[in-house]
């Protein structure tokens, strides 16, 4: 995707909030196609080996994965620019591709399998976004004292909860309705089919179905939903950030979903912590680390993922209890605002990459 008032330059170097931007030219694709995407993804890695010469002086390179290709970039940036390497890991590659069916080539997978090792290997600190992540690294070898895990977390000043923005809700046509909505990516990993049969499963006038967002599975879901008659599910496309604290204050139920995999009980979705600011409670269909926090913050309920009749009673259920709501949204507000508040995470991330740089410094 190019944004508006962007071109797919080869260069093109910008100021955002007094920060130095550089732009690079990629090879632009539709999220569908594995050769497609790897094209995409491989073209940024040589578009940054490119235009390395002209890159300032740097003290640290930050890389953050995925996609994988991103990650190494930043092995390339910091040898060249002869400074420590911090990676962030904020999925697991090539494992989160291979849990959805994406890749089956073995060969391409043990490639995969290598350069994921190389980075963790080079990398002069990792920062994975989940617990679960630092016990797959220590497991395949990584020096615990090179990892520090910092969660993903929220802006609070930006979401700052409040009343519903009357005017979006007319915009939508749901007004005085109780409102289950996904907000995100629709793709092979969110098993998004859940959402639809739950909906036909809740034949309630008073209850409608948001899915707001885009991805590889967008198309089809769209088509099923027309395909299934489904008059109470709206597909939104994805909207800008500046608007997500007006859909967030629509929302009466954020769905958190994930397909059913032991991968993805390492993850947790950076939704949550957005729908815990606003006070929305959440209705979680994901396994492990991520039900884990929602049961810790008393911020909504758990059901098996890929389960469509748990998910038509949870969204029924806290449409009849407005007591239940506004507890559970008011449980995850505290929640966040203790634990995940990011600017107290940012001030850790600082903390490690002083730290890298002193230990770099002094090893050299």
């Amino acid at each position: 995707m190019v944004y508006d008032g962007y071109r797919n330059r080869l260069y093109q170097r910008e100021e955002m909030e007094g920060i130095q931007v550089v732009r690079l030219w990629t090879y632009v694709t539709a999220n569908e196609g594995f050769l497609k995407r790897t094209l995409n993804y491989m073209s940024y890695l040589v578009a940054v080996v490119l235009a390395l010469p002209w890159l300032p002086k740097a003290d640290i390179v930050i890389s953050t994965s995925p996609q994988f290709f991103n990650g190494l970039a930043g092995y390339f940036t910091s040898r060249l620019k002869r400074c420590p390497w911090v990676l962030e890991i904020r999925d697991l590659w090539p494992d989160s591709i291979l849990a959805v069916g994406a890749i089956t080539n073995k060969r391409i997978i043990r490639l995969l399998e290598w350069l994921e090792a190389f980075a963790y290997r080079k990398a002069d600190h990792i920062v994975p976004v989940t617990d679960a992540f630092r016990r797959y690294m220590i497991d395949r070898g990584v020096d615990e004292a090179k990892i520090t895990v910092i969660k993903n977390g929220v802006d609070l000043s930006f979401y700052p909860g409040g009343a519903a923005d009357a005017g979006l809700a007319r915009e939508l046509g749901v007004e005085g309705r109780f409102i289950a909505a996904y907000v995100g990516t629709h793709g092979m990993a969110h098993h998004l089919e859940t959402v639809l049969e739950a909906a036909a499963l809740v034949d309630r006038s008073d209850i409608v179905f948001l899915l707001v967002g885009d991805g590889a599975e967008r198309a089809r879901l769209r088509a099923l939903r027309d395909e299934m008659g489904l008059a109470n599910v709206i597909m939104l496309d994805q909207l800008p950030k500046s608007r997500m604290p007006a859909l967030w204050s629509l929302t009466d139920a954020s769905l958190v979903l994930l397909r059913r995999s032991d991968l993805f009980k390492t993850v947790i979705p950076s939704k949550i912590f957005e729908s815990m600011a606003m006070e929305v409670p959440i209705i979680l269909g994901v396994e492990g680390e991520a039900q884990s926090l929602i049961d810790a913050g008393e911020a909504g309920l758990c059901i098996a993922p890929e389960n469509a009749a748990e998910l038509a009673r949870a969204v029924e259920r806290l449409c009849d209890d407005e007591g239940l709501c506004r507890q559970l949204g008011r449980n995850g507000r505290q929640y966040v605002e203790t634990h995940f508040d990011r600017s107290h995470l940012a001030k850790r991330y600082e903390d490690v990459l002083s730290s890298t740089c002193g230990t770099r410094s002094a090893g050299s």
